[in-house]
């Protein structure tokens, strides 16, 4: 049997980026467990892509909710936007 304390559990981190308003992406909702399968289960029903990293959310989830990413991590997160992007070009 396996012990559910021992799993590691989910986390989340949810980015808003609008070029027009925002200089670098903003963190607007974090979450582990529970919370974590709520933000990605909402961003399903609206649509949102939804990308794996990890390592990258271990380094998001240290932020405060409304905080503009470091400059350390817009290569990261860059790409992650970059692959988004042309996922969504395609499905069109």
């Amino acid at each position: 049997m396996i012990d559910p304390s021992k799993q590691p559990r989910r986390k989340a981190v949810a980015l808003r980026y609008d070029r027009r308003k925002d200089q670098a992406p903003r963190v607007i909702a974090k979450g582990t467990g529970l919370l974590a399968e709520r933000i990605i289960a909402l961003a399903r029903e609206h649509g949102v892509r939804i990308h794996e990293d990890p390592e990258l959310v271990a380094l998001l989830s240290k932020l405060d909710i409304s905080v503009e990413i470091p400059e350390d991590l817009y290569r990261a997160v860059a790409e992650v936007l970059a692959f988004l992007y042309r996922l969504d070009r395609r499905a069109q």
